[in-house]
């Protein structure tokens, strides 16, 4: 195997939708071609949260990731949200991915342990069955802190060793956890690749990654490409003006009554990007309220990308 380079960006782009709601392929072709246009992108991960992947049926998630794989044409690998709540139905969710051409799986906590908690050995369980049914290279996906599908250090470790782990996304979201809980992950797997998915907490998390993960890369790629190779050279200076010029934005999609309304932000800034020429969410997701689109176009024209 030879594992995904994700030494950079990642974008979580949105699915983009026509205005009566179904999948716009066209639409999502497009997206995808010009994420990929920006160097230093260097995969891309559909039906994750700001994808609305939960929202699509089994058959619209296959036909989504034909789309991308088609549309970026090798130059990236397209990598899958897997969601499934149960082992086996996440292991077959990842196998169908695979057949229509992706080559990573991010794989999702099972939903249930948000509210109750896992078992030990569970987490291990389900990356070990995903990676066996589908062959997809798999990236652990840390849980904030203040849910209860957050993983322990013994247990991220357990996963990285894993056939088929390659990278970690972290969103753990407490900064006491990832200042000691990351250089262990570094010092015990080295060529694990950590990515941060901090949308709202980047400055902190930049200097510790090879790479983010991140929604807010599939509106923002040009500023967050140059984010990440500040905090690789360690120039403290330029990452902070970086964070500084897109404090504007950061604030118009993620400082928002709930995270989720993220991904209608994000969808309202590609609209004013001319990217997308419709912001249309499938329920639950709602639309924001009168001004915001005007709020978010501003804030890009205050980041100097619009």
């Amino acid at each position: 195997m030879n594992p995904m380079d994700l030494r950079g960006l990642v974008p979580a782009p949105v699915t983009a939708f026509t205005a009566d709601g179904e999948v716009d392929h066209t639409a999502n072709a497009g997206l995808a071609r010009w994420l990929v246009s920006v160097e230093g992108v260097k995969g891309l991960v559909c039906l994750g949260h700001a994808g609305e992947g939960t929202y699509l049926t089994a058959e619209e998630q296959v036909a989504l990731i034909g789309t991308l794989v088609e549309a970026v044409d090798g130059r990236v690998p397209i990598i899958a949200g897997i969601t499934g709540e149960g082992t086996k139905t996440a292991a077959l969710e990842a196998r169908r991915a695979a057949d229509a051409g992706a080559v990573g799986a991010l794989v999702y906590p099972s939903h249930g342990w948000l509210r109750f908690g896992f078992q030990p050995g569970a987490p291990q369980e389900r990356y070990r069955a995903i990676h066996e049914e589908s062959g997809l290279q798999c990236i652990l996906f840390q849980y904030p802190d203040a849910t209860k599908a957050t993983y322990d250090l013994q247990t991220q470790l357990d996963i990285a060793a894993q056939p088929g782990v390659v990278a970690t996304k972290n969103g753990v979201r407490n900064m006491r956890r990832w200042d000691t809980e990351i250089p262990v992950l570094r010092e015990r797997f080295p060529d694990l690749q950590i990515l941060t998915c901090h949308d709202e907490y980047l400055l902190h998390t930049m200097f510790d990654v090879d790479g983010a993960l991140v929604g807010y890369g599939g509106l923002a790629p040009e500023p967050l490409v140059e984010f990440i190779a500040a905090g690789k050279a360690k120039d403290y200076p330029t990452a902070r003006e970086i964070h500084d010029r897109l404090l504007p934005v950061t604030k118009a999609v993620y400082h928002r009554g709930s995270h989720m309304e993220g991904t209608v932000a994000l969808k309202l800034g590609l609209v004013a990007r001319g990217v997308l020429e419709d912001a249309t969410v499938r329920q639950p997701l709602r639309p924001l309220s009168d001004g915001a689109a005007a709020e978010i176009e501003l804030a890009l024209k205050q980041a100097g990308l619009v």
